[in-house]
């Protein structure tokens, strides 16, 4: 067939990236592999696992016969996510390092580079669905809603999702299971990647600390009592609960501790015990916006809307301020809502309007 367009895959040595190679090829693209090495240091176990992704990339486009490439991404990686992850660390934040990624790297320039390549467009092995009405596209959630990766995908811009074609958008993850292990691809069973975006599985406060000195400091309660010391306020989250090592501590009811604050400026960590009322929240403030696929011309609506991935959607009210921050109010209190992260919005037809990082979070 003449005229082939071509499409040029990210692939990581997953199943789900390799399965859709193999599915673009089968419907007559001219496919081609490209693999990403954005992380260049070895894991706790002293492995270098992009070295083994990358034979597995070797092996499944061998099998599929597609031609592949490697490109090192190692300094934007470190540039324009790793340095924002450490940054919003140290603010005593807690960043997702994986949506900047998908913005900053998988469509910033691993796109350019496929246009290299040839391509006509990139695919990856997301789940989730681009949905074109005349001359826009709407990012919209996956057939298999425990797997929907829009979340991770709410910075993206209307160039980049008219370039972008996302194969597993209507099959479930046990079906590319199947359709991995029928044509006898290397990583059918292969473990699905979870922790940092490119860097993997670690011990977290540990690899913090390889990157920001620990600073030990004094936990304490809301009366201000000294009840344990911490190892460095920025190596916990909101709503912790494991790891504190104050469960025996005198003066308690008995009931679970959990953090509760962060002080950075006078490395503190305040913690509390028994009912969690405190982590509640009612509102939010979303800075950074980005609309999909534009910005909505009424100022104040209701939609539904994610704190955090895999968390089920919850109904708010959204206000759009005049200097395009944007507010977020919750039907219901929400429980340990984390400045940093991101607040990501929903229509009732799945479409994905966009998402914000949390500046503040609004408790009264």
């Amino acid at each position: 067939m003449e005229n082939k367009k071509t499409v040029v895959v990210g692939m990581s040595g997953g199943v789900d990236s390799s399965v859709s190679a193999l599915l673009l090829k089968q419907q007559g693209y001219n496919v081609i592999g490209l693999f990403m090495n954005n992380w260049e240091e070895k894991d706790d176990c002293g492995t270098c696992t992009a070295t083994e992704d990358y034979e597995d990339v070797r092996r499944v486009c061998d099998k599929i016969d597609i031609p592949y490439y490697s490109v090192n991404f190692a300094k934007e990686y470190l540039d324009k996510v790793f340095s924002n992850f450490l940054e919003e660390y140290k603010r005593g934040r807690t960043p997702n390092p994986d949506v900047l990624c998908n913005r900053e790297i998988k469509f910033g320039p691993f796109l350019q580079y496929a246009k290299k390549l040839g391509a006509d467009y990139i695919a990856t092995g997301h789940y989730c669905k681009i949905d074109k009405k005349g001359d826009f596209f709407y990012l919209k959630k996956s057939k298999d809603k425990s797997k929907d990766q829009t979340y991770f995908l709410n910075q993206l811009s209307q160039e980049q999702l008219s370039q972008v074609i996302f194969p597993l958008a209507d099959i479930e993850k046990t079906e590319i299971r199947k359709i991995a292990s029928e044509y006898g691809l290397v990583n059918a069973k292969k473990k699905d990647s979870t922790g940092i975006c490119f860097i993997g599985e670690r011990n977290f406060k540990n690899f913090l600390k390889s990157y920001i000195p620990a600073k030990s400091g004094d936990i304490v309660d809301l009366e201000g009592n000294i009840v344990g010391k911490h190892d460095g306020v920025l190596y916990y989250t909101l709503g912790q609960r494991k790891g504190l090592n104050i469960g025996g501590k005198s003066g308690g009811n008995g009931e679970r501790w959990f953090v509760l604050q962060k002080d950075v400026k006078n490395n503190i960590l305040v913690v509390s015990q028994g009912e969690d009322d405190k982590l509640f929240s009612s509102s939010l403030i979303a800075i950074e916006f980005n609309w999909i696929p534009f910005k909505p011309e009424i100022k104040k609506f209701d939609c539904y809307a994610k704190f955090r991935y895999h968390q089920p959607d919850q109904k708010v009210t959204v206000e759009i301020n005049d200097d395009d921050t944007v507010k977020v109010i919750f039907y219901e209190k929400q429980r340990a809502v984390t400045e940093g992260q991101y607040v990501v919005l929903y229509d009732e037809e799945e479409n994905c309007l966009g998402g914000g990082v949390i500046d503040k979070v609004i408790f009264n």
